[in-house]
């Protein structure tokens, strides 16, 4: 009789200890695992993708194909603008969808409301006609149609090479100018710069040849109704076969 007796007593201890430890449990107060607080309201974006391959359209027709490996998107921050942290791959097309040229760069920002690109880091444009543009740093005027750049910008076409610290362009790269530079030129353009320069001098002197005294007043005419050029441009910042009209 004992032993059962004993073992009845430890299961009826048990189950008092069980109730017990249910009872404390359940007065316990339970603790809600929360995130802290965002204090920087403008940190949070509104969306953040990964492993980005999308294409952009205007006006109903494809421009752009973006590659990138992280694409945030930040409404709040002002002004908004879309962040391209990891560097950034861009494809520019033409109305029937033919590479025209590609743009990379190892961060970018693009602020939406003013449609303007920020690039920075290795920025690199190819296009279809050879032209190669290397740079620090390139802003894209979406509004204007321009490129232009305030850092050290190397430009090379079949034709040229053009090196300055102020770079400017429109969208199609076909019109641009480059100040503060060294350039390397073909002999042909620089002998039709002479030529051109020659005639114009000798047409200058015809024409003042009946008059001595209005040969000075034709030069300062001349002089005053010329664009002043940019300080330490060189003699052709950009090429002659298209000038550029912003």
């Amino acid at each position: 009789m004992y032993p059962y007796q004993n073992k009845g007593r430890v299961v009826v201890l048990l189950l008092q200890v069980s109730w017990c430890i249910l009872f404390i449990c359940s007065c316990t107060e339970h603790k809600s695992h929360t995130a802290p607080a965002v204090r920087d309201r403008d940190s949070a974006s509104m969306m953040v993708s990964y492993g980005v391959n999308t294409l952009i359209s205007d006006s109903g027709v494809i421009k752009y194909r973006i590659v990138s490996e992280r694409w945030e998107v930040n409404t709040i921050k002002n002004p908004s603008r879309w962040i391209f942290e990891k560097g950034i791959f861009m494809e520019q097309y033409d109305n029937t969808f033919h590479i025209q040229g590609h743009i990379q760069a190892d961060t970018a920002w693009y602020y939406d409301q003013q449609k303007l690109w920020e690039l920075r880091g290795r920025v690199s444009i190819r296009n279809v006609n050879g032209l190669i543009f290397n740079s620090e740093e390139l802003f894209w005027d979406g509004i204007r149609h321009e490129f232009y750049s305030y850092k050290f910008s190397r430009l090379v076409t079949p034709e040229r090479t053009l090196e300055g610290t102020y770079f400017r362009s429109d969208e199609k790269m076909q019109h641009y100018e480059v100040s503060n530079s060294v350039g390397s030129f073909q002999t042909s353009d620089m002998e039709n710069d002479d030529s051109s320069a020659q005639q114009s001098g000798n047409g200058a002197q015809q024409s003042a040849a009946p008059n001595q005294p209005s040969t000075s007043g034709t030069q300062a005419t001349e002089t005053q109704s010329a664009p002043s050029q940019r300080p330490a441009a060189t003699r052709r910042a950009a090429t002659q076969k298209s000038n550029y009209k912003p």
